[in-house]
């Protein structure tokens, strides 16, 4: 029973929802089996969810059974009928949470009863509770076409005379799909970029030609958010659409709960991002400047953590700036808010990179050797690293070795094919850099060139600092 999806479930509940559960267990209009409550009672009671000599259906069945043989079928039986009540509770809980959706449900129950008075008032109160929204996102319009669509099937029902909503119901039908298609859009686009995968965006480029021709479209922030980060990323020369989304976010993030603002602003640095892999050095500040933006906001905290990909970057881009007390301070602030697991981890390697930037190499392989990585790309992160100190250090023998040992790496471990590329890219260039010669120009000059034309290429500015010294 222990790996079974019940304990599974009933694991992730707080006290509240204990106490929620049990109250819907106990009124018979959901569950009728006292087996069911006694076995609930008896899953929750001191550590047993976390037990494995408790969670045997056979110690299970002998708390709620007593005195009775031992009966599989019945057990099995119990488990299903409790798993199947903690689901109900779960999608009715869920309901609840969008008030809105759920006064238009209850106008179509009305409806269907033919009570037109309590039609009337449920779909009253659904809208007072529309208007009071304080998000303007998909979900919204996803509602306010919900409501129209409810309105139209009670009108229909009525005399012909009566003039029908269907130019609302088609509004705002079009406003959501327009939301959803685009946001959903430019996420397939930054998974594509990462992944290497191939989306089709079927009816996309319509639906842009739409949005053009009829610019009142972009005065919705739901849609003008997502369709000027999509042009950005798909025309990232373009930077009008860059500062387009930047002032949408700076006058309409209180229009979007924090979790969809959290994917805003990271397609918006993702964008950045991808200006400077591409040699567009003036993106470092408003990277730096975004992150700040979110962090003061509490816009990467999910569920109270913040993730490793983003504490990495939000590092780079403040030791990019030379913004080494900021970053110490963020380093040491920040970390309590990264999973326990990688936690340690992360707080090494980015204090690695903080000293080396700060040219105190010893300290920086002191820590890089002090961590344990067991993540592939935090290991090559710190393999570039110690590329660049022995570099530096004109340990030549060390880099050689080095250098072997990271192609051997990648070859054998399966990294995604951007990271791999450009891991592979900073093995090549670094080979490079030791063997031209120092009073070729020429050469160098090629070199250069090779260099600035490569992508994905994250060490890009490196590699061109250390040919420039030559």
């Amino acid at each position: 029973m222990e790996k079974s999806a019940l304990i599974q479930v009933l694991r992730t509940f707080d006290k509240k929802e204990v106490r929620d559960l049990r109250k819907w267990l106990q009124s018979p209009a959901h569950n009728q089996r006292q087996d069911v409550i006694d076995l609930f009672e008896y899953l929750v009671s001191g550590n047993n969810l976390n037990s494995s000599r408790a969670l045997t259906k056979e110690n299970a069945f002998k708390h709620i059974n007593k005195g009775k043989k031992y009966d599989d079928a019945v057990m099995r039986q119990v488990i299903h009928f409790l798993f199947k009540a903690v689901e109900a509770f779960l999608t009715y809980q869920e309901m609840l949470r969008d008030e809105v959706r759920a006064q238009a449900f209850l106008g179509r129950v009305y409806r269907q009863k033919q009570l037109p008075k309590l039609f009337q008032k449920a779909m009253e109160a659904g809208r007072k509770i529309q208007q009071k929204q304080p998000y303007r996102n998909h979900l919204y319009f996803e509602n306010e076409y919900l409501l129209q669509l409810e309105n139209y099937a009670y009108l229909s029902g009525l005399s012909r005379t009566v003039p029908l909503n269907l130019q609302e119901v088609s509004d705002a039908n079009d406003v959501a799909y327009l939301a959803n298609k685009l946001q959903l859009s430019c996420i397939m686009l930054s998974h594509q970029t990462v992944y290497k995968s191939e989306y089709n965006m079927r009816l996309l480029d319509s639906l842009l030609r739409e949005i053009e021709s009829h610019p009142d479209y972009l005065d919705i922030p739901a849609i003008a958010i997502y369709y000027h980060s999509f042009k950005a990323i798909t025309i990232p020369d373009e930077t009008i659409h860059f500062k387009h989304l930047k002032e949408q976010i700076k006058q309409h993030s209180k229009l979007f709960p924090p979790h969809e603002m959290r994917v805003i602003m990271l397609l918006t640095i993702n964008y950045c991002i991808g200006r400077i892999n591409a040699g567009h050095t003036e993106f470092l500040r408003e990277t730096f400047e975004l992150y700040q933006e979110g962090l003061k906001n509490d816009i990467f905290l999910e569920n109270g953590l913040l993730s490793r990909f983003t504490y990495n970057n939000i590092v780079i881009a403040g030791l990019n700036l030379k913004e080494f007390e900021w970053v110490e301070n963020f380093i040491h602030e920040y970390s309590p808010y990264l999973d326990e697991k990688h936690r340690e981890g992360q707080v090494h390697i980015n204090l690695a990179r903080l000293y080396y930037e700060k040219k105190d190499y010893k300290t920086a392989m002191e820590l890089l050797v002090q961590a344990d990585y067991d993540d592939i790309l935090l290991t090559l992160v710190a393999k570039t690293m110690l590329l660049k100190i022995y570099y530096e250090l004109d340990e030549i023998n060390a880099l050689d070795s080095l250098l072997g040992s990271m192609h051997t790496y990648l070859q054998r471990k399966k990294v995604m094919g951007y990271h791999q590329s450009n891991y592979k890219n900073i093995i090549r260039y670094t080979r490079r850099l030791l063997r031209v010669a120092p009073y070729d120009d020429n050469q160098k000059q090629k070199l250069k060139a090779e260099i600035e034309q490569t992508n994905p290429l994250t060490e890009r500015k490196w590699l061109l600092e250390q040919l420039d010294r030559l």
